[in-house]
């Protein structure tokens, strides 16, 4: 399965400058009654007022703020900003803008789609993990308690613009995990993508404009062959098996320090690496350049047996599953997905062990 294209044919992610022409012509063209923006309290401090300043509008604009985190991407989250929309007076004619990380675009994003049966919105990720996978594509819902995404829809949003000069306000940590899901695309469409992302320290702050660039257009080829996650858009899960089973039961634990999605998914890429060494005959010895990158960039968790056993549990609620059986996708070679693998939990704790034996 070869899916690695250069160029893009989605005309509704918008670039930097242009960005803001585009989403300007947007408004004046829809004549909307009203704009929402909704904000977390961290983008709400550090990116709304630039955004604001770029925005030309005879729409009365309103804020709603929600609270930061993977936490407060729930029902109750949703069912507060749903009566501040219909306290503001929103009507079919209004527009909601979600300012924000992962989180707020996903969040924000269910929320337009479903209140009176489906307003415009547009998404503005301000985060490298947002940019490069949350708001694109369509993908929007809420997580049950600690559960990842396990109520939402698949729609677009009408723009996403990508300003990367958000990116400054970032911390390394989120900046590391956005870098997951591109160094994820490398795996599953592009060996020389992979090859350029794990050479980070020579690259410009100009490369990561490019490969930010490079790395959504991955996304939006497999997406737009597949936007209902039938077949190909599967791929995209590489990693997120047993990575979003991980990142749930560290944030379910009280005794556990949470990840960030990406760092979830970095140890989720490691285990689907050694499954695919073992199911799929993928190479060891790229696997062990995979491994000794992915290390080097996150680190290792902790994970005893008591942890391998519940995150197991974990993963029957993965969404992908079908008829009660784990689907995963694993590696032929870099760039050779192979989705709906099943695999039994015997070479799931082998996985574990090696990674567990890495250093």
């Amino acid at each position: 399965m070869k899916i690695s294209e250069k160029t893009s044919v989605a005309k509704n992610v918008i670039y930097n400058e242009e960005a803001y022409t585009k989403l300007n012509q947007f408004i004046a063209e829809n004549k909307f009654s009203m704009i929402f923006v909704l904000v977390d309290s961290n983008t709400h401090e550090h990116c709304l007022s630039p955004f604001l300043n770029r925005i030309e509008a005879q729409a009365d604009i309103e804020v709603i703020e929600m609270e930061p985190g993977e936490q407060n991407k729930s029902i109750d989250t949703c069912s507060g900003i749903w009566k501040a929309l219909s306290e503001l007076g929103a009507d079919r004619k209004s527009l909601m803008i979600n300012l924000g990380g992962g989180v707020v675009t996903d969040l924000g994003g269910f929320i337009a789609a479903t209140f009176k049966r489906g307003i415009a919105w547009v998404n503005v990720p301000t985060t490298l993990l947002s940019m490069v996978d949350a708001a694109v594509g369509g993908k929007n819902g809420v997580n049950l308690e600690s559960l990842k995404n396990q109520v939402g829809i698949i729609k677009p949003a009408e723009l996403v613009l990508i300003d990367t000069s958000f990116l400054a306000t970032l911390p390394a940590p989120e900046m590391r995990s956005g870098l997951a899901e591109m160094l994820k695309h490398g795996l599953i469409a592009d060996e020389d993508y992979w090859n350029r992302l794990t050479a980070l320290n020579q690259l410009s702050l100009e490369d990561l404009d490019g490969l930010i660039e490079e790395s959504i257009i991955i996304k939006e080829n497999i997406v737009l062959k597949d936007p209902t996650e039938k077949n190909i858009r599967k791929s995209l899960n590489y990693g997120h098996t047993l990575g979003h089973a991980i990142e749930s039961y560290f944030l379910e634990n009280s005794g556990k320090t949470k990840l960030l999605h990406g760092e979830a998914v970095a140890v989720g890429m490691i285990l689907a690496t050694y499954l695919s060494v073992e199911v799929c005959g993928f190479s060891s010895e790229k696997m062990n350049e995979i491994s000794k990158a992915l290390v080097s960039l996150y680190g290792k968790i902790e994970l005893t047996g008591k942890d391998q056993e519940e995150i197991i549990e974990l993963m029957k609620f993965d969404k992908k599953n079908e008829g009660g059986n784990i689907n995963f996708v694993l590696l032929e070679n870099i760039g050779k997905p192979v989705i709906d693998c099943q695999v039994p939990n015997e070479l799931i704790h082998k996985s574990f062990a090696y990674y567990i034996d890495l250093q």
